[in-house]
């Protein structure tokens, strides 16, 4: 089962919890065990898995990627974009969690953060969910 979602970012980068989305698009399924699997299909985006109880894990993130990979006039890549793509590079463009008992199974503090890189921009995401075996 795949679900393909829109998001539509407003910054050049930003960290979006798309907990909720999928949260309840899994609600709907009915599925109750298994494994959700969500990927980015955008090669200056990415998706992680961080703490959302404080907003300031974001802020920071976002600068310390900035500070570690900043642009720089030595890139090649003419749109310019070269700091964007190493950093979807270096979080990654897919995410497993476990499903138990029709919710995702995350610790307190997690969320699903979308990661936009190189806003703003109309982008999408997928989820697939593969049902858990039944006893």
């Amino acid at each position: 089962m795949i679900k393909r979602f829109e998001i539509r970012t407003h910054q050049q980068q930003q960290l979006i919890d798309i907990t909720p989305q999928v949260q309840q698009w899994l609600a709907q399924t009915g599925i109750r065990q298994g494994t959700l699997l969500v990927f980015v299909p955008h090669t200056t985006a990415a998706v992680t898995i961080n703490e959302n109880a404080d907003p300031d894990v974001v802020t920071d993130m976002l600068n310390d990627f900035d500070r570690l990979i900043p642009d720089s006039p030595t890139f090649r890549h003419s749109e310019g974009n070269s700091a964007a793509h190493i950093k979807s590079s270096l979080i990654g463009v897919s995410q497993n969690m476990i499903i138990d008992q029709d919710a995702l199974l995350l610790g307190t503090w997690q969320s699903l953060y979308f990661c936009e890189f190189d806003g703003p921009r109309s982008r999408a995401f997928y989820a697939s969910i593969t049902p858990g075996q039944t006893p």
